[in-house]
């Protein structure tokens, strides 16, 4: 690619936020505004996702560095075997809802090709830059037109930059938290959201006892975030223990106030289980149909008596396309195969994070991934959203040596160049500054040897 198609990419990268919060949040429109609903037009989207994936396919191939391309195999496998199964699904698909559901699966399927641009920190920054500098802004726009379940699809982004939170000024730091204040607040019935931005500020109560906290307790935590799901999803299968069943183990009826369909304010209860006969469906349909192995492809969905009806008056098959956990889409779409490749990204990419970086911020956001793991077998939807995008920029940071590499100081004004473009000048200066001491020790290096 030559440098006038290389800048171009580089400017598009940036758009490409914009264009998926807004995505992300159209389906989420307050009947009073139902009249906007023709901007969700699933051609359009599908036109504007392809090139977003095309912007970031040409970015894998000319802002990473090759050392990175080595990182990021276990990436790599993964998309293939996504790919072979989105292949796989062209054969499977026997109706018009079949393909359809095909290609809007296929392109959150190959949504991973961000991790690649993501191990640049100039290309990451520049990206929550145009964030901080024009979504945001535009959110006092959307909090009128969208539901209040919804401000945290749009707002997500600021649930990784709370992890920095230290590193970032005063008047920014206050108003991060006053967003956050308003996810939390304008709807605890979407508990998704409550955890996505409650969770980060938990460890990030880390950063502050780094000095006593060492690197195997960070690894401790790690571990058991990647254990504790996959021994609870046992002892549920077994019947022994289903930690989904709060009313067994929990007194009392815990209600919060949620928003329903219509935007309509309503009470829920905390302790209602909402997950165990998806559980039941998901396994019960992929043993009934034998697809457990390689998967039913992203063609197709699990079997549902539950919601299967919503399908049948569109392909005459009981069928739900998607679920809420998106580890068991992984499952329905791509087998066992494909949640072994999916647990391994996450386990390399938190490990690399924890064990292999020279500053704390990476650490935290290595524990962040090893969560989202956890997350994945309750929700955690992987789909082409927001949410899902920003997942795989965290991913493609934790593979990433630069960013391991630097010390906490220059994440200080890697971080701070998001909010205030004079720290990029700086940090450009800081780089140019460490490559030339080490081409110096590199050159001296030499000349000893040539002495000797």
């Amino acid at each position: 690619m030559n440098t006038v198609n290389k800048q171009i990419v580089s400017q598009v990268i940036p758009v490409t936020i914009l264009l998926i919060t807004v995505y992300s949040v159209l389906y989420f429109l307050r009947p009073s505004f139902a009249m906007l609903a023709p901007l969700n037009n699933t051609t359009l989207w599908w036109g504007i996702s392809s090139l977003i994936l095309v912007a970031f396919f040409f970015s894998k191939h000319n802002f990473i560095e090759k050392r990175e391309n080595r990182n990021l195999l276990f990436v790599w496998i993964y998309l293939l075997w996504n790919i072979a199964c989105i292949v796989r699904g062209m054969f499977v698909a026997e109706v018009y809802w079949d393909w359809k559901g095909l290609i809007g699966n296929a392109m959150a399927l190959i949504l991973p090709v961000v991790a690649y641009s993501a191990t640049n920190r100039l290309i990451v920054q520049s990206i929550l830059l145009y964030y901080i500098k024009y979504v945001l802004p535009l959110f006092l726009v959307f909090a009128v037109i969208i539901r209040t379940d919804a401000y945290g699809f749009y707002l997500i982004p600021v649930s990784f930059l709370l992890l920095f939170l230290p590193a970032v000024t005063k008047r920014w730091r206050y108003l991060l938290l006053a967003t956050t204040a308003i996810v939390l607040v304008s709807d605890l019935g979407a508990r998704s959201n409550v955890i996505k931005f409650g969770v980060p500020i938990l460890i990030l109560g880390i950063y502050y006892l780094r000095n006593i906290v060492s690197i195997k307790f960070l690894e401790t935590i790690r571990l058991l975030l990647f254990i504790v799901p996959i021994v609870l999803f046992g002892l549920g299968v077994s019947g022994i223990f289903n930690v989904f069943d709060m009313d067994s183990y929990v007194q009392g009826d815990f209600k919060i106030s949620g928003t329903d369909m219509d935007g309509s304010r309503v009470e829920e209860s905390v302790t209602t289980d909402t997950r165990t006969f998806l559980y039941e469906e998901v396994l019960n349909s992929a043993i009934d149909n034998n697809y457990w192995m390689l998967g039913r492809t992203p063609a197709r969905g699990n079997d549902s008596n539950s919601f299967g009806y919503m399908g049948f008056d569109l392909t005459g098959r009981y069928e739900r396309l998607s679920n809420e956990i998106g580890l068991a889409n992984v499952f329905t779409w791509t087998g066992i195969i494909g949640v072994i490749l999916y647990m391994i990204v996450f386990f390399r990419a938190s490990y690399l994070a924890v064990n292999k970086s020279r500053n704390i911020y990476m650490k935290l956001i290595g524990l962040y991934i090893a969560f989202r793991w956890l997350f994945s077998w309750i929700e955690d939807v992987n789909n082409f959203s927001l949410n899902y995008f920003m997942l795989w920029i965290m991913m493609g940071m934790c593979y990433s040596y630069s960013f391991r590499d630097m010390t906490n100081k220059e994440v200080v004004f890697w971080i701070r160049g998001i909010f205030d473009a004079r720290y990029i000048h700086f940090q450009n200066y800081l780089i140019k500054k460490r490559k030339y001491e080490k081409s110096a020790n590199s050159r001296f290096t030499n000349v000893l040897q040539q002495e000797s």
